[in-house]
């Protein structure tokens, strides 16, 4: 079954010529979209360029992208596919309903995991299994706590997000995410300029506050979607609860496994030679790397939403050829050039041991925007025909290759190897265990993609032909 179709229109939109999809249709929905993904991503680089300029700056950066942010994203993994949830089945008020009891359902029971990891012994239980630093232990236990709201406040906006992306007022989610990132930037200028808090505690309060403002913001003006359009929608097949579950289930399940990663890289890592400073740098070159990337996660919704009315598949096939290409080139410009150490110098403030470190990761991480845009693509496209389970599938797939890689590096290098090696100086990138990291993660990736093409080019033909 299709999330949606030829017949299955917006309000507003009824007529023919209005239905149908043109590249310049697909860039007025995707903009706002991805306005506010690369809003998101200015995040985590502004996090690291005010905690480095902080006490300890290599501690708390390290407590960060070691333990807080990789357990809350596994935490908050069950309800990250809310967003296409919401997009594809938000199509009367019935439907709305039952999916808004699910996610406060979720929200809240993982916001209860959550706290049992933060606030109980749990937490020295799951440090040990990651093989987390000692000196970062404390850190990270204070920031994952500050972090306890971040799971509901997440699901809740998400949710409503799609709501708006549902009915094309795409233009709020970019305002929401504008209000999020300038609160969470107040947190963090106002924490530096006092100078009596730890970068950890600043850091994960302005992520706190940020999200949890753009959440009221979010369900705010979704309430004239839900009071307007959504309650005069013509009522459609009732959403029962197997039925979703067999949507959403799969969907759930993806983000999941894909960030069971995360820890697993901070794992293998810990292992690596220079640990300490690959970890360090991890954040500041995931959230640079993160930005181009970023807007590739904003096709997605705009495939679910489009897909199945006239000229969408030519619209946005072509927009995500467009999109793939030009990312990769900036991010390959942007390393090749002295931008990129001119970005962790001055504007991430890093110690200078982690400048070359973080500008040849990135360097090595320049596919990451292209099969992202190109993920979106296949994804959408699941989405839309609602086989959602290939989409579990090309996760696996990512899991498996990504732990293997991992897992064998940290086997064959250890830090044994980098002690060996000594100062060998940065030329020598062998002794970095960030840069076997984020090629075991490239590498991954190209292979998820791969997947989602196979298994969503018969629906494409389909689509295509009956265009």
């Amino acid at each position: 079954m299709r999330a949606s179709g030829a017949g299955d229109r917006i309000p507003g939109l009824s007529s023919p010529d209005e239905d149908r999809v043109t590249l310049a249709r697909v860039v007025k929905l995707w903009w706002p979209l991805a306005g506010s993904w690369m809003l998101m991503g200015i995040e985590l680089p502004m996090f690291s360029a005010f905690v480095a300029r902080m006490a300890e700056p290599k501690i708390h950066l390290a407590a960060f992208s070691s333990i807080v942010f990789p357990i809350a994203l596994l935490v908050e993994g069950p309800i990250m596919m809310l967003l296409a949830a919401a997009t594809a089945l938000s199509k009367d008020l019935a439907s709305y309903k039952k999916l808004y009891r699910f996610m406060m359902f979720a929200g809240a029971a993982l916001t209860l995991v959550h706290a049992a990891i933060a606030f109980t012994p749990l937490y020295d239980v799951v440090a040990g299994v990651m093989g987390v630093k000692p000196e970062v232990l404390e850190p990270g236990r204070i920031g994952l706590r500050i972090m306890t709201p971040w799971t509901w406040a997440i699901a809740h906006r998400r949710f409503h997000q799609g709501v708006l992306i549902r009915f094309h007022r795409s233009g709020e989610v970019w305002v929401g995410t504008l209000l999020r990132v300038i609160c969470n930037a107040s947190i963090l200028a106002i924490g530096l300029s006092l100078g009596t808090f730890s970068g950890i505690v600043v850091g994960t309060t302005g992520f706190t506050v940020g999200v949890t403002v753009e959440m009221a913001y979010i369900a705010w003006r979704a309430r004239g979607v839900v009071h307007g359009p959504l309650a005069s929608a013509t009522p459609v097949e009732p959403l029962g609860r197997r039925r979703f579950l067999t949507f959403y289930a799969p969907l759930a399940l993806s983000p999941m496994l894909m960030l069971i990663v995360q820890p697993l890289g901070a794992f293998a890592m810990n292992r690596m030679p220079d640990s300490l400073n690959s970890l360090a740098a991890w954040s500041p070159v995931w959230g640079l790397v993160f930005i181009p990337r970023s807007i590739g996660f904003a096709l997605n919704e705009v495939v679910v939403a489009l897909l199945g009315r006239p000229g969408a598949v030519q619209a946005l096939r072509r927009f995500a050829l467009i999109l793939a290409t030009s990312t990769v080139a900036f991010l390959v410009l942007f390393s090749a050039t002295p931008l990129a150490e001119l970005w962790f110098r001055r504007v991430s403030d890093l110690p200078p041991e982690l400048v070359h470190m973080s500008v040849i990761a990135v360097a090595l991480g320049c596919l990451m925007p292209g099969y992202q845009a190109a993920q979106s693509w296949f994804q959408g496209a699941l989405v839309h025909e609602h086989k959602t389970n290939a989409i579990t599938e090309a996760v696996v797939i990512y899991l498996v290759v990504a732990s293997t890689l991992l897992l064998t590096c940290a086997a064959l290098t250890g830090d044994d190897a980098g002690a060996a090696a000594g100062e060998a100086g940065a030329a020598d990138v062998r002794i970095k265990g960030i840069y076997y990291a984020i090629c075991c993660f490239s590498a991954a990736g190209i292979c998820q993609t791969l997947w989602l093409a196979v298994r969503s080019r018969s629906g494409l033909r389909a689509l295509h032909d009956a265009a």
